[in-house]
């Protein structure tokens, strides 16, 4: 019996709106990749290809004399200072705010399902107050604080605390929203309080996302922290930009390979406590 694809998709009851979504899908990036300006093919041409050869013949060996890995090992670890001090910081804001707003949490709601007024007002500026904090990006926050309190990694430390803090606090709201309610609700309506009740309730069976989303965040400030050095606060960021402006292609590759060994150092620290929580 020979196999006619063309019936088959005719039998395929989903294939006309997967074609559907397809062109719409399309009718839609076409006309923003054409505002984009996104030319692909530039990178193609000889020019850009020459000028790629010479950037990365740039590039080997990477710099290696014990005084210029001294420097960066300063850089790297004030860097990871950077990010843990504004992720902690981060944490002291985002942790109760997620509280505030995880309605399944809320005892006001017990009595007849719903949140009295004033829980609700509460709420709801909370979440404004979260959309505003992760709505600026941190290398904004981080020109803004350079601007006030002048170069350094502080700047950066506040710029990390402010984004991630809203950032922070949306999704932890919404990982304990979505966990089992039984023990949470049990809890609440024999006179738990909110505290207890997430403690013993949701968390113990949020813990492992909640933990995987706060290194994977920790990995994104580390990130974050050598963009912001590049405005001037502190950093392998600035060290980079410095390492940029000299043409030193050698610096900039031994600064890249430390900052690859850094995301891949904080997913083996990821995997790790994932394991111990599961």
């Amino acid at each position: 019996m020979s196999f006619n694809p063309t019936a088959a998709l005719h039998r395929d009851p989903a294939w006309p709106g997967r074609i559907a979504i397809a062109v719409i899908a399309i009718a839609l990036l076409w006309p923003m990749m054409a505002v984009s300006e996104f030319k692909p093919w530039i990178l193609f041409d000889a020019q850009s290809l020459n000028a790629t050869g010479r950037f990365l013949a740039g590039f080997m060996p990477p710099a290696h004399s014990p005084e210029f890995l001294r420097l960066v090992a300063e850089a790297t670890w004030q860097t990871i200072a950077m990010a843990t001090a504004g992720l902690a910081l981060a944490l002291i804001g985002a942790i109760p705010m997620a509280l505030l707003v995880t309605e399944r949490l809320s005892i006001s709601r017990l009595g007849n399902g719903r949140m009295s007024v004033f829980a609700g007002m509460i709420r709801r500026s909370t979440r404004w107050l979260l959309i505003l904090l992760r709505s600026v990006p941190e290398l904004v926050w981080a020109l803004l604080f350079v601007r006030i309190i002048g170069l350094g990694p502080t700047a950066g430390v506040l710029a990390i605390a402010l984004t991630y803090c809203g950032m922070l606090g949306k999704v932890y709201a919404e990982i304990l929203e979505s966990s089992e309610s039984h023990a949470t609700d049990t809890l609440l309506k024999n006179g738990s309080g909110r505290l207890a009740a997430l403690c013993y309730g949701a968390l113990p069976e949020s813990a492992s996302e909640l933990v995987s989303y706060t290194v994977y965040r920790w990995e994104c400030a580390i990130r974050g922290s050598v963009v912001m050095g590049f405005v001037g606060a502190g950093g392998l960021g600035q060290r980079m930009d410095e390492s940029m402006k000299m043409l030193a292609g050698g610096e900039v590759a031994t600064m890249l390979i430390i900052f690859v060994l850094l995301v891949a150092c904080a997913d083996i620290v990821s995997k790790i406590l994932r394991r111990r929580l599961a």
